[in-house]
């Protein structure tokens, strides 16, 4: 099984020459297995450049998983170009709206409606299925298990883990490890830190011994005090939360927009320093175009 990062940014895309090194799209993971399935995690600005390769062995049969359906997650599908083409078979899965009563198939399809996108859902041409997930439900596709998990963020997000080759990854999608809102000895306090500590578990044992973990870390500790429930998670969080659950290697993703090349150079060197906190953790930044091999 392979990764390829495609699109390793949170929020907006963010081109220029101050990001050139781990790379200006939003999010977008490619995986492909050892049976040459193709599965697409996001469907950010990064997918783009996919559906481009992919125009060079037609027809094209992939599976696209939308973590959730905030912009910057979904934006580059209407320029994901197998979708246009006959003969192509595109599969999406990914949560339904439980807020707005939308499914995934109503969601996608208006973001190409006239008012912001020149060609209609209904006008590509390629056979295209649209799933609406429950948790833990288990997907097949070829010799690979995908399987979601609810996380935490401001709208349904699925975290899914992959299974293939004798090897499993999982990506967070957008989250963040929920806080008690009360104060300790505050009436209600023990109790809801016991329902924060039971979910965290459920996380923990979810994704136990996997090779991969691919982890939102927008945010610094310190940027984090000013942005709790923004939905996002930090590279002391989830480098703890990879100690629990024994993950063999673990890739900080979403990067931060307004962070530059340099900025996460030394950010990470701060992290590496800090061998009290890493231990023997294998950790690393996605970069855009970086294929890891499992």
């Amino acid at each position: 099984m392979e990764v390829t990062f495609r699109g390793v940014r949170g929020s907006i895309a963010v081109p220029g020459p101050d990001t050139v090194k781990y790379g200006g799209n939003t999010t977008c993971i490619e995986v492909t297995t050892d049976d040459g399935q193709n599965i697409i995690l996001d469907g950010g600005t990064g997918i783009r450049l996919v559906g481009q390769e992919m125009l060079a062995r037609l027809p094209v049969k992939c599976s696209i998983f939308i973590t959730h359906t905030h912009w910057d997650h979904i934006q580059g599908l209407p320029f994901f170009l197998p979708l246009f083409i006959p003969g192509n078979q595109i599969d999406i899965y990914g949560s339904y709206d439980p807020v707005y009563g939308k499914d995934l198939k109503s969601i996608l399809s208006q973001q190409m409606e006239y008012c912001y996108f020149p060609v209609r859902e209904n006008e590509l041409n390629a056979t295209i299925s649209y799933t609406n997930i429950r948790e833990l439900q288990e997907f097949h596709i070829g010799n690979a298990k995908v399987t979601g998990l609810l996380m935490n963020h401001p709208v349904l997000n699925y975290g899914y883990k992959i299974e293939a080759d004798g090897k499993s990854m999982f990506f967070t999608g957008d989250h963040e490890p929920q806080n008690n809102f009360y104060s300790p000895g505050d009436e209600g306090y023990e109790e809801f830190q016991e329902s924060i500590d039971e979910k965290e578990q459920v996380y923990i044992d979810f994704i136990k011994d996997v090779d991969l973990l691919i982890a939102d870390s927008q945010y610094t500790d310190e940027e984090y005090s000013m942005k709790t429930g923004w939905g996002h998670s930090t590279f002391t969080k989830n480098i703890r939360l990879a100690q629990k659950a024994n993950v063999k290697k673990l890739i900080f993703t979403h990067h931060e927009p307004v962070r530059t090349d340099q900025q996460l150079d030394e950010l990470y060197e701060q992290l590496l320093a800090d061998k009290e906190l890493l231990g023997d953790l294998d950790t690393d930044l996605s970069r855009e175009g970086v294929t890891i091999k499992l």
